[in-house]
C-alpha cells in the first residue's frame, strides 16, 4: 500500500528533554493503526507534530500523493488538507442539539457571512443523517448534546470530524471512561471508519487494542521500539521490559 502519511526522521527537544528521537512512521491509505507506549513515550508529541501544533527540530512529515511536507504549516491549513484529530476529552457544543453540532461541522464555506447566512441544504441534511447513522446517534439527533453520556459525546465528536471528510483521523484514548457496551461500539466504529480512511488510535487499554485487530506501533523515549501485530510486539523482550513491566 502507498503511504498516505510518511513521518521521516523527526526529532524535537523541549528544555533539554528529547521528546521525539529520530522517529519514522508510515501510515497507509485505509489503514487502522494503534500506537501504544508508556507515559512520556512521545505519543501525544507525535500527534502534535503531525497536526502542526508542534514544529520538529529536524525531519519531515510528508502527506498525500504529492508528498507535501506539512512541517511549518499551521494547524488550520493541515486540517483543511484532510487530517482530523480527536483529543481525549470530547469537545462538542453542549448547548446545541446533536443535529446542529453535526450540521455546523459539515465541510462547507467558512467565511463569516457564509456561516451567518447559511441554511442547510437537502444534501447537508442527508449527509448529517448518514454520519449520525455511522456513529450510532441517529436516535439522538434532537437531544441537547450536554445530556449525552460520555461515550455518546465521544461518538458525536468523531461524527463532527467525519463531517470534515478527513483522509486521516488521529484518535486519542477513545476508550477512556466508557462503559463496556460503549467500548464495543467504539471498536466497531473505528474499524468501519478505517474501511474508507486511515485511522490512527493512541490507547493504553491493551484489550481494546486487541479488539481493534490491527498493526501496532510501540513508542519508547520518542522512537519506535517495535511494530507488528499485538501478539508480535507483546512478545518482544524490550517491550516487555519497558511497557508491560515484567
Amino acid at each position: 500500500m502507498n503511504a498516505l502519511l510518511e513521518v521521516s526522521g523527526i526529532s524535537v527537544t523541549f528544555d533539554g528533554f528529547r521528546a521525539i528521537n529520530n522517529l519514522s512512521i508510515s501510515v497507509a491509505e485505509r489503514e487502522l493503526r494503534a500506537i501504544i507506549g508508556p507515559n512520556g513515550a512521545g505519543k501525544t508529541t507525535f500527534m502534535d507534530i503531525v497536526t502542526g501544533k508542534t514544529r520538529p527540530d529536524t525531519g519531515r512529515v510528508l502527506w498525500g500523493e504529492m508528498a507535501v511536507n506539512l512541517v511549518g504549516m499551521n494547524e488550520a491549513k493541515i486540517a483543511r488538507m484532510g487530517l482530523g484529530r480527536k483529543f481525549q476529552r470530547p469537545t462538542v457544543f453542549e448547548a446545541q442539539t446533536v443535529r446542529d453540532n453535526l450540521l455546523m461541522a459539515l465541510k462547507n464555506p467558512r467565511a463569516p457571512f457564509a456561516v451567518l447566512l447559511s441554511r442547510p441544504t437537502a444534501a447537508d441534511i442527508l449527509r448529517m443523517e448518514e454520519i449520525a447513522v455511522e456513529v450510532g446517534l441517529s436516535a439522538h439527533l434532537h437531544r441537547i448534546s450536554g445530556e449525552l453520556s460520555h461515550g455518546q459525546k465521544q461518538w458525536l465528536e468523531i461524527g463532527m470530524l467525519l463531517a470534515q471528510e478527513p483522509r486521516l483521523l488521529l484518535v486519542d484514548e477513545p476508550a477512556a471512561g466508557m462503559t463496556p457496551a460503549e467500548r464495543e461500539h467504539t471498536t466497531d466504529l473505528l474499524k468501519r471508519m478505517a474501511q474508507t480512511r486511515a485511522v490512527v488510535v493512541v490507547e493504553h487499554d491493551m484489550e481494546f487494542i486487541r479488539r481493534l485487530d490491527c498493526r501496532v506501533t510501540v513508542l519508547h523515549e520518542g522512537r519506535v521500539l517495535a511494530e507488528g501485530s499485538l501478539d508480535h510486539v507483546t512478545a518482544n523482550q524490550e517491550v516487555i521490559d519497558v511497557y508491560l513491566g515484567r
